[in-house]
């Protein structure tokens, strides 16, 4: 059974748990304090390196779909150019 992914609501919420915010993991890494965001709606593997760390998991355990069983990163354009076929 495939794990779906965290809700961007429990992500948040897992970084309030950690005394931080997206804003302030964003502005930490040299980003703009919105920047970070886009991690929770679209694949950005920097971004999802991040607030993993900051969560204190692998990218993986939040992002199921993004990842292969063994934590490696999907390569997203191979599928995007499968998806086209």
């Amino acid at each position: 059974m495939q794990k779906e992914n965290w809700h961007p609501a429990d992500i948040i919420a897992a970084l309030r748990k950690k005394n931080t915010s997206m804003a302030a993991v964003s502005r930490h890494a040299g980003l703009s304090s919105s920047t970070l965001s886009n991690a929770l709606t679209r694949p950005w593997p920097k971004g999802e390196y991040l607030i993993a760390q900051a969560i204190g998991v692998h990218p993986s355990e939040i992002w199921p779909e993004r990842y292969y069983k063994d934590g490696k990163i999907i390569d997203r354009s191979q599928l995007m150019r499968r998806q086209g076929e």
